[in-house]
């Protein structure tokens, strides 16, 4: 009796494969770490460097300084932007992540109110929104200009969250409700006791995705906020590093950083926050995402 033949995703790898992975692997890190590096190092490069080399920095020359990121944080233009992108990032993804879990809860139990016509209202979202006028309109009309919660309120809810999380809450066995009603336990119980403990894995995803978002918006601000004062991070990052408009100088430096030094160092501030909170929820993504966007 012949063997059946399976199928070549089945087969063990070669070595040439395995070698050709590697190498794929190798390439991949490379494109994606080679920038992140030339930028680091430009950002901790005396001026001396920066100027011989007319660019970003690929090689240490002249050692190491870390003037850029002095005048950064003695900066209060900067410094502010930092705090206030901070509070921004972390009101708004309390707000976005709870308003977001109730959402889902209620649309993943059938017979809910309005289910049907709440459900079509969201996945609506994903082919019509109404545009950057109307939402300015609506800010402009009930006072929200120059407020911080006019960069809230306008991407407190993500359609493909709100699905995402949905899809997932449907896929808990339906026992376990169940047995929570028959224990006399609500709602309200049974979302933070049962579902919230069996969801940790898409919560933490979807919190991941609020947070990045907010930390990165810099053009609701830019809309909605007048006062330069109120700027988050994002924004000054757009200002003084892709417009190149100046920065006004921190006091008590006898030797101001090259211009390039200093754009770079805000860069870096700017990205640094994301890749350390990533780690720690990258290990969800596969049970978080997929799972979630596959059942129910």
């Amino acid at each position: 009796m012949s063997a059946v033949k399976r199928a070549a995703w089945e087969e063990r790898p070669t070595v040439a494969g395995k070698a050709t992975k590697g190498a794929a692997i190798v390439v991949i890190a490379l494109l994606v770490l080679f920038p992140l590096y030339t930028i680091a190092l430009t950002s901790l490069s005396s001026s001396e460097t920066v100027n011989r080399v007319g660019g970003l920095v690929v090689w240490p020359g002249d050692g190491i300084t870390f003037d850029a990121y002095e005048q950064m944080f003695r900066n209060p233009v900067v410094l502010r932007s930092l705090i206030v992108s901070l509070a921004i990032t972390a009101v708004g993804t309390v707000v976005s992540v709870v308003v977001s879990v109730l959402g889902a809860y209620s649309l993943s139990r059938p017979g809910s109110f309005g289910h049907k016509t709440i459900l079509f209202s969201v996945l609506m979202m994903f082919v019509v929104f109404p545009g950057l006028i109307p939402v300015y309109l609506w800010v402009s009309a009930i006072g929200l200009r120059d407020n911080y919660l006019a960069i809230i309120l306008p991407m407190a809810v993500s359609a493909f969250n709100v699905v995402v999380l949905r899809a997932f809450f449907m896929s808990i066995p339906q026992e376990l409700f169940d047995a929570a009603r028959i224990d006399g336990a609500g709602e309200f119980r049974v979302l933070w006791q049962i579902v919230a403990p069996l969801s940790k894995a898409v919560i933490s995803v979807v919190t991941l995705f609020y947070a990045v978002a907010y930390w990165n918006n810099w053009f609701n601000a830019f809309l909605y906020l007048d006062d330069t004062s109120k700027w988050p991070l994002a924004l000054v990052l757009r200002t003084y590093v892709v417009e190149s408009a100046p920065l006004p100088q921190a006091s008590g430096l006898s030797n101001a950083p090259p211009t390039l030094a200093v754009k770079m160092a805000i860069v870096m501030i700017a990205i640094v926050p994301a890749l350390i909170i990533y780690p720690f929820v990258q290990k969800h993504f596969k049970k978080g995402v997929i799972i979630g966007a596959v059942k129910g």
